[in-house]
């Protein structure tokens, strides 16, 4: 006989948007135990595994706080309301909530009473298409309209009754029957609620049940937090303003670039990130913040980092094609990893097809360059200890793009605008600086050669695991490293030898050093000042855990090229510390993203 032996769910909290997969362990009738599924269509002995999704209403309205999701409000902010904030943020669940978040929540009112920021009603969209309802008050049981029941457009939990199935009448609960598939997807209409998870065995023949059905509860449902929208801000111009990048459209000539390290889910653990829920730690969770995020900055380029194999053929890839992006993914190199094949991680580029078209890809492996050095330099005794020192599995991905946009055409008839990306994780332990400085230098020579070849724009983005002031990204900003950097001190190897040779020509520059340039007086020029270093011009921080707050994620540019002309605001670390750190349930990386619209600059005839 087919039966249940086990049944748990991967997380006791559901969240809307984020599809649940319980964990069922079935015993076959030959005694063998699997978690395979039994389907209608497909039974074993003349019997299948039937299952049912309920959602639990009572007869009372629950408001969810907007800080803490799983806790009931208990007071609201009527500043939001007068202000026609999405009336959801106005929750909080304690008056000492709602002081600890001041600092963040008046940042709501002061673009609410500003006319800085007019686009709410797509703002809601973009970032509050996973949250609660219009009205920011759960419904009650019954009274919804049955036009709008259970389903959210794109989501599909099987064919469901318009009606309730059953009601409790000790506790006035109604159980409505909201799925028919063994995997859910909660919907706005189930926040504050519970839902039940059933499954049973039933024989095909008579379509009845074979024993008991077993049963697990949920946690009340909640609505996914919703951050606040981070604002394109403009540095070249006249006048310091803020742009629309719900409505953006790049003007003519230029085109905007994401850099974004989106945490690996295989690094993404409880341990590394205890203060983090277990919930928004979920990669079910964590795949659909990340991409609604990434999605709503509609950039023309997207560098990704930690980009798991599978994470992309399943997931980043289809979803970004149907927004229009082409994909281009480079996998690490695997002679010192020996994890699961399918969730190595990598870097992933993506472009809008009605932007860019593809021309070339370089693949950049600093295994093989590693084993080109201690071939070279190395003497043979010594190149396996060589060897276990620099070979780390890093990888950059270089895309030469061609663009369909702007005026080059009509001043250079039948000239190509082309530009390289070059999109690179260096991820080394901090105690191998010399290792780190040589793939740096290794990659930039690379693009040396590139540029000579082609004289095109280069842009150089990722996570390089070095702060402003260490030598790989003096050797990056200024072109070389000074000889007397204590980097220089750590060299084993002798491959950072002689000193002179770490120089590269390309007129590299930091993106975001713009802010620091800025000139001018302003509400938003002063908030971003104080998110920049002005020892170094670059972000206080681009990676935010409980144990490290530093920059080491860029946007670096050939400035005889191009020019920026904005930049993704930056956050701050009050904010953000409300939940101790990154990644939250606010933002699902312990990075933040980088983006920055460039213009390319007129070309000099000669």
């Amino acid at each position: 006989m087919l039966s249940v032996v086990r049944v748990h769910l991967p997380s006791e909290i559901p969240i809307v948007g984020c599809e649940i997969t319980p964990y069922v362990l079935l015993r076959r009738p030959d005694g063998a135990v699997s978690t395979d599924d039994v389907p209608e269509t497909a039974p074993t002995d003349g019997q299948f595994m039937r299952y049912r999704w309920y959602r639990i209403q009572s007869d009372r309205k629950v408001p969810i706080c907007s800080v803490h999701p799983m806790e009931q409000a208990t007071i609201q902010c009527l500043g939001c309301l007068k202000s026609k904030i999405p009336v959801a943020k106005s929750y909080h669940c304690s008056a000492k909530c709602f002081s600890d978040a001041w600092q963040h929540h008046k940042v709501l009112h002061e673009r609410a009473s500003s006319a800085l920021n007019e686009n709410g009603a797509e703002e809601e969209e973009l970032f509050g298409r996973f949250g609660s309802g219009g009205s920011g008050v759960l419904s009650t049981a019954g009274s919804g309209s049955l036009s709008n029941f259970g389903q959210s457009p794109g989501v599909s939990n099987g064919p469901v009754p318009l009606y309730p199935s059953g009601t409790d009448k000790n506790s006035g609960e109604t159980w409505f029957e909201v799925g028919r598939l063994r995997t859910y997807t909660p919907t706005a209409d189930d926040i504050g609620h519970a839902l039940k998870f059933e499954c049973v065995a039933v024989d095909s023949e008579k379509r009845s049940p074979v024993g008991p059905p077993t049963s697990i509860m949920t946690s009340r449902v909640i609505p996914a937090p919703t951050p606040t929208p981070r604002r394109l801000i403009q540095v070249n111009g006249d006048v310091l303003g803020h742009l629309d990048l719900d409505s953006q459209t790049s003007s003519l000539g230029t085109f905007t670039v994401l850099s974004y390290n989106i945490l690996a889910d295989a690094y993404a653990t409880s341990d590394t990130y205890s203060y983090c829920p277990t919930w928004a730690l979920s990669w079910t969770y964590r795949r659909q913040n990340l991409l609604r995020e990434i999605i709503g900055y509609h950039a023309d380029i997207i560098c990704l980092q930690e980009v798991q194999l599978n994470h992309f053929e399943d997931f980043f890839a289809p979803e970004l094609d149907k927004h229009g992006y082409q994909a281009l993914y480079k996998k690490r190199t695997t002679e010192v990893y020996s994890g699961n094949p399918v969730a190595i991680d990598g870097c992933a580029t993506f472009f809008r097809r009605d932007k860019f078209s593809h021309v070339k890809k370089y693949e950049v492996e600093f295994n093989k360059a590693a084993q080109s050095l201690t071939d070279a330099i190395i003497p043979a005794a010594q190149k396996r200890v060589a060897l276990s020192r620099l070979i780390k599995d890093n990888i950059a991905l270089i895309a030469v793009l061609e663009a369909k946009f702007g005026n080059h055409v009509a001043e250079n008839p039948g000239k190509r605008q082309l530009l390289c990306v070059a999109n690179t994780h260096i991820n080394v332990h901090q105690d191998l600086k010399d290792v780190k400085l040589w793939e740096v230098h290794t990659l930039l020579k690379g693009l040396e050669k590139i540029a000579v070849s082609a004289g095109i724009p280069m842009l150089v983005c990722g996570d390089f695991n070095s702060t402003p002031g260490s030598s790989p990204h003096g050797l990056l900003a200024v072109g070389k490293v000074d000889q007397l950097h204590p980097d220089l001190a750590i060299d084993p190897l002798g491959i950072l030898r002689p000193p002179s040779k770490l120089n590269h020509q390309l007129p590299l520059v930091s993106a975001y050093s713009s802010f620091a340039r800025m000139v001018g007086v302003g509400y938003d020029l002063e908030h971003q000042r104080r998110r920049m270093d002005p020892a170094t011009n670059e972000p206080l921080f681009t990676n935010c855990t409980r144990d490290f707050t530093g920059t080491v994620d860029y946007i670096f540019y050939t400035a005889d090229s191009l020019t920026v002309e904005s930049l993704l605001e930056l956050l701050d670390e009050e904010s953000l510390r409300k939940d101790t750190a990154l990644p939250s349930p606010e933002w699902s990386s312990d990075h933040i993203a980088l983006l920055a619209e460039f213009r390319c600059k007129p070309r000099i005839r000669r």
